[in-house]
């Protein structure tokens, strides 16, 4: 059994130091350089879909291969459960339910989107948070397909690994359920720093919400749903809204 624990605590640190902890790491790097410029945050800015390349069929291909990067990320999560004898179903990942799972997904992004965006707004406006363009991608006919396939791979990446995989193995390690809940949480927000405090803030709530739910639920689907249906909104509606209305930064 303290073998057994040993390997966890292995792999869980390898997992993260390839994967969202090392996010975190450079998000908190990003906040301090960013803190460190002569310009509040409010007065700079951060994109999070951005060109990856001069030529639009390459940029394609780079675009995919970043949602393809975050699918595996996710992947990588969920197999070493499988192979550790966890079935994917006691996770929420079987389709006994998509109604139900699909209405509770509109509901979870309902309550995380309405509020997550005043926050993001307060915050902006009292100067904790670097205004974020979640898009800044040239218009080409592949660029809402990427968003919406973008949107779908950082909430598979996020939700397997920070809530399905990190909350299964604390609890193999003995910890508390708040705990672990916690813990899922704070490494949440950490590789949102990148935006600010505003942006660390709200994904340690938005990750409080989601953990509980999953705790309560065991239904994973739920909450990659509902965090794909929120970035879409987020990626998809910034390349529409941009200019036209004046609330947005």
């Amino acid at each position: 059994m303290l073998q057994e624990r040993r390997a966890i605590r292995v792999e869980l640190l390898l997992v993260f130091a390839i994967t969202l902890g090392m996010s975190g790491a450079r998000s908190l790097v990003r906040l301090v350089d960013s803190l460190l410029q002569p310009v509040p945050l409010n007065q700079q800015s951060v994109a999070i879909n951005v060109p990856q390349a001069r030529f639009d069929l390459l940029d394609l291909i780079a675009q995919l291969l970043s949602v393809a990067q975050l699918a595996a990320w996710g992947g990588l999560g969920l197999y070493l459960l499988w192979t550790g004898g966890i079935a994917l179903k006691s996770l929420g990942l079987d389709r006994t339910r998509p109604l139900k799972d699909a209405l509770g997904s509109l509901g979870l992004a309902a309550v995380i989107g309405i509020p997550g965006l005043g926050l993001y707004l307060l915050m902006y406006h009292l100067g904790f948070n670097l205004a974020v363009q979640p898009s800044t991608l040239d218009e080409s006919w592949w660029r809402s397909a990427v968003l919406v396939l973008s949107a779908a791979g950082n909430a598979w990446a996020e939700e397997t690994l920070v809530v399905g995989y990190l909350i299964t193995r604390l609890g193999q390690q003995g910890w508390r359920p708040n705990a672990a809940l916690l813990a899922s949480a704070v490494l949440r927000g950490s590789y949102h720093l990148y935006q600010g405090f505003g942006g660390f803030l709200g994904n340690v709530v938005m990750g409080l919400v989601f953990g509980k739910v999953w705790q309560r639920t065991n239904r994973l689907w739920v909450l990659i749903a509902a965090h794909t249906l929120l970035d879409v909104v987020a990626f998809v509606g910034y390349t529409v809204l941009r200019g036209l209305v004046s609330w947005l930064p």
